[in-house]
């Protein structure tokens, strides 16, 4: 799929209502699908490969997810973290993270995600941030807005980092450098971010996220949510879109300030 840049998003289409319904309906059932292992007493965490930790709970909520798509939109391609990437023949690609957060999931956090999100030949055009154990969602779809529940979901208006509330999954991936400087510029830093984080910033209850590190299926729902959500998503290096390695969502007020300060 070509790369696609701010502009050619902006004039891009909206995406079909019945995608973005779709993705809500699967992403929510995926979600409740990881509730039968949260805090239970059998849950059993593996290692992967990259040391990173995997349970039953990713397994089982991707397989469903990709059952339901196969059923729905057999013609996709779907990439997602647990089982190898399925190329399809429709120019669409869906991108799944069954657990984004699955360190908190493990630890009893209910912060942790379930993420969805599809790409077509316009870029980023569905985003679906599930979070099963709170019971919420944020989504949106391209030219149709970003909503909480249903209800219209907006960034902050906060001007400047001082005074910022900024999230990460983890400081501990952060350059030392970087940590002390928004840390000095006045913003308030918390934690438990992954998916939840960028929730936070959609909704306007956080007004950044930064993950210095990440995978597409880490972020690919952010782009096109932040987008309706009145704010902005790029990499460290301020490229637009999920492929950049890592994620900085803001307000957009914010975001210049913020990628000049981390660069620094």
């Amino acid at each position: 799929m070509a790369a696609v840049t701010p502009a050619d998003t902006a004039t891009a289409p909206p995406v079909d209502q019945a995608l973005l319904d779709a993705a809500v309906e699967i992403a929510r059932e995926a979600g409740e699908v990881t509730l039968r292992w949260f805090r239970a007493a059998d849950l059993a965490v593996d290692s992967k490969a990259d040391g990173t930790p995997v349970t039953a709970a990713d397994r089982a909520a991707e397989r469903l997810v990709r059952e339901r798509l196969a059923e729905r939109f057999p013609d996709d391609g779907v990439l997602g973290e647990e089982e190898p990437e399925h190329h399809g023949t429709s120019g669409r690609r869906w991108i799944v993270d069954p657990i984004d957060g699955t360190k908190a999931f493990t630890r009893g956090v209910p912060l942790y995600s379930t993420l969805l999100a599809l790409d077509d030949e316009h870029g980023p055009a569905v985003g679906v941030i599930v979070l099963p154990a709170l019971g919420q969602a944020v989504y949106a779809g391209r030219g149709r807005g970003c909503w909480a529940d249903g209800v219209p979901a907006r960034v902050s208006t906060t001007p400047a980092l001082d005074g910022a509330y900024l999230m990460s999954s983890s400081y501990s991936h952060w350059d030392d450098e970087a940590l002390l400087a928004v840390k000095h510029a006045g913003c308030h830093l918390r934690t438990w971010g992954d998916g939840y984080g960028y929730a936070m910033v959609a909704t306007g209850r956080a007004d950044a996220m930064v993950d210095p590190t990440v995978e597409v299926y880490d972020v690919a729902p952010m782009p096109v949510i932040l987008a309706e959500a009145g704010g902005r998503f790029t990499s460290l290096d301020g490229r637009p879109g999920a492929a950049g390695g890592s994620g900085v969502a803001t307000n957009g007020a914010i975001h210049d300030e913020l990628l000049a300060l981390l660069r620094r």
